[in-house]
């Protein structure tokens, strides 16, 4: 029996590898798209029963476990690697990056209504980009800054009214402080540094991921620790969990992995696409779980997205 040409093997190799790229990406928009409908199953009488901080630990203690487990199964002969602090100190700072932004989200609430915060956090889309073009020197022509423009539109639109509840007032009150509005431009900030900060150690270090996964989740796990028992109030570790909690950590978990490969081995800006095609999803789960209805804002971000992945990607 003969066996299949070089190049046909090499193809297969290639339309698989396709395969599993297109569905680390779908399952992204799917997990991006679902955490604010999963967050809304967990409230108890209107409010979030548990903390926040404690679920931010177990999503990375969640993220180091599978990293150990990706490395033991598929990089055993990295186990007698010779690693220095010049390869590990870089995560720590990436880290505590991401750690800041967790603890200004909560923050920043005390300075402005929900709907103002969903508004304006759509700038770090240009602060992410801004740093990506700066720190990475990739260049991006006029074509490309138009797409994550419309991107922005997109999130704008939809944060502005895309979903309607039929039983409560369609005005919207727009409330922020000036130390609100400060809080939210370091956001953006801190946001794209972090992102752009953590890919170019990603591609930089000649190491494999599942190693740069497990520095970089370590110095998660011990950070969030610090900062859950700097700011622990009364009340158990896991007071107020609940199956779904359980969901919202697994998935958390999963797409944390799955953007590090993608800043990996593709970019920062698929990540914005990534989230900013989760309105999708989340669009569709507010209908069919909340029996909320799509609005004409809705249609037009979903408009401003089309366009914008056919401007950057020239997918049509």
């Amino acid at each position: 029996r003969s066996a299949r040409p070089p190049g046909v093997r090499g193809l297969g190799k290639t339309r698989r590898a396709v395969g599993l790229w297109g569905l680390m990406l779908v399952s992204s928009i799917a997990i991006y798209g679902s955490h604010a409908p999963l967050l809304t199953r967990c409230k108890v009488d209107g409010r979030i029963p548990f903390s926040s901080t404690s679920v931010v630990v177990l999503v990375e203690l969640t993220k180091l476990v599978f990293s150990l487990v990706f490395l033991l199964t598929w990089d055993r002969e990295l186990l007698g690697v010779t690693v220095s602090w010049h390869h590990v100190a870089p995560f720590a700072l990436s880290a505590l990056l991401y750690a800041a932004n967790n603890n200004l989200v909560v923050h920043m609430q005390l300075f402005m209504d929900p709907s103002t915060y969903q508004i304006l956090s759509n700038l770090k889309i240009v602060s992410t980009a801004l740093l990506y073009s700066l720190f990475l020197r990739q260049r991006l022509s006029m074509r490309k800054w138009l797409a994550l423009i419309l991107l922005v539109a997109a999130g704008v639109s939809y944060s502005c009214g895309g979903l309607q509840d039929p039983g409560s007032p369609s005005k919207m009150q727009l409330h922020i402080t000036l130390v609100g509005l400060l809080l939210i431009l370091v956001y953006c900030l801190i946001s794209g540094l972090s992102a752009v900060y953590t890919e170019a150690i990603l591609k930089t270090q000649a190491l494999p991921l599942s190693l740069q996964n497990l520095f970089l989740y370590f110095f998660g796990v011990l950070l969030n620790l610090i900062g859950y028992f700097w700011s622990s109030t009364e009340g158990s570790f896991l007071e107020g969990f609940s199956s779904w909690v359980l969901v919202i950590v697994v998935s958390q978990a999963l797409n944390g992995l799955i953007m590090s490969v993608v800043m990996k081995h593709s970019s920062n800006i698929t990540r914005l696409f990534v989230i900013s095609c989760s309105i999708l999803v989340n669009a569709l789960l507010s209908v069919t779980l909340f029996n909320l209805q799509l609005t004409l804002l809705f249609f037009v971000a979903v408009s401003c997205i089309g366009l914008a992945v056919h401007l950057y990607y020239g997918v049509t």
